[in-house]
């Protein structure tokens, strides 16, 4: 008896060796070797041929790309968190199913915010600076290099889903007080175990906060959620961290607010147009009013791995005829 033919599925980016090796054996995988990012037009076409398409986060899998989806296309598996790259709406209504990789990158996500948390009041980059650059270090000095130190300060989270509660974890061993928002309060004993105080008004925080911490995904509903007006409620000697998503602060707001020293500082690993950085911002972190990172809140191989076996097993189930484990709806959104 002949064997089922193997799906068309297409990478659209490098992948980690073993994780592209598993996709061989399982299916027909038309692999991106080269890392060369595709541009629209090239999205369009692995839409048209593919079974199933594995984009990742800087892919832009929009109504128009999907306008070139051939009948076939019944699976986008999104090698990502978030889904804010796809028009999830669009391919629902054209009859495809999408699935991301949620869970397997909470720790890797919570240590590298807690890692700016730390690095931002502390002033860890413009110290390392100094051994690196071409002032020459004087010795160690009483007054010289003084940050602030974070225990018994109040951060403020926003977004208590499994990052945020990740973070929460690691802030209250750094002896932080936990204060959060989200659209829902969580489950009484959550809040018990982080000892965290919910805020029902993002507003009244922020106002209350010493550290901002952003952890909430990037969906309509956040588009700007830290919007020029809320900035203003930030204290003249708070920080925000972000690791989530850029589009979730109005960037040049921040800046200009940084700028005039009405916020203490900032560690952004996420900006707003990626993969561009404003130039602005890069001028601040030179003075050393801010910590930036290009994107690597998530970059560990164990962090990849993982999503890559996410993807395969969501692939694999789908093509058994059963709903994959981590569908997306935009109900979810």
């Amino acid at each position: 008896m002949p064997s089922r033919k193997k799906p068309l599925v297409v990478v659209t980016r490098k992948l980690p060796d073993g994780v592209e090796l598993r996709m061989r054996e399982l299916f027909d995988a038309r692999l991106n070797t080269d890392d060369t990012p595709m541009n629209q037009a090239a999205l369009a076409e692995a839409a048209r041929v593919a079974d199933v398409l594995v984009p990742t986060v800087t892919d832009r899998i929009d109504a128009k790309v999907l306008s070139h989806a051939g009948p076939q296309l019944k699976l986008i598996a999104n090698f990502g968190n978030g889904v804010d790259n796809i028009d999830v709406a669009t391919a629902v209504q054209r009859g495809i199913t999408v699935t991301n990789t949620p869970g397997v990158l909470t720790e890797d996500t919570a240590d590298m915010t807690m890692a700016l948390i730390l690095a931002v009041p502390r002033r860890l980059a413009e110290g390392a600076a100094i051994l690196t650059g071409d002032t020459d270090w004087t010795g160690w000095s009483p007054t010289w290099m003084l940050g602030h130190r974070i225990w018994g300060k109040r951060l403020g989270i926003i977004g208590m889903g499994r990052i945020g509660q990740a973070v929460a974890r690691r802030a209250k061993a750094f002896g932080l007080q936990i204060h959060y928002h989200n659209r829902r309060r969580v489950a009484a004993h959550i809040e018990e175990a982080l000892d965290a105080t919910y805020w029902e008004s993002l507003d009244q925080m922020l106002n209350r906060m010493d550290i901002i911490s952003i952890n909430c995904p990037h969906t309509p509903a956040t588009y700007h959620l830290l919007s020029a007006r809320r900035l203003k409620l930030i204290r003249p000697d708070a920080y925000i961290v972000n690791t989530a998503r850029g589009e979730v602060i109005d960037e040049n707001a921040l800046i200009r607010l940084l700028e005039a020293n009405q916020v203490a500082g900032a560690g952004l690993d996420v900006f707003e147009h990626e993969p561009a950085a404003n130039p602005k911002l890069i001028k601040l972190a030179k003075a050393g009013k801010i910590v930036l990172l290009p994107h690597m809140g998530s970059a560990t191989i164990e962090g990849r791995i993982d999503m890559g076996e996410k993807v395969i097993v969501n692939i694999k189930v789908f093509m058994d005829g059963h709903k994959p484990p981590d569908r997306v709806l935009p109900s979810m959104l």
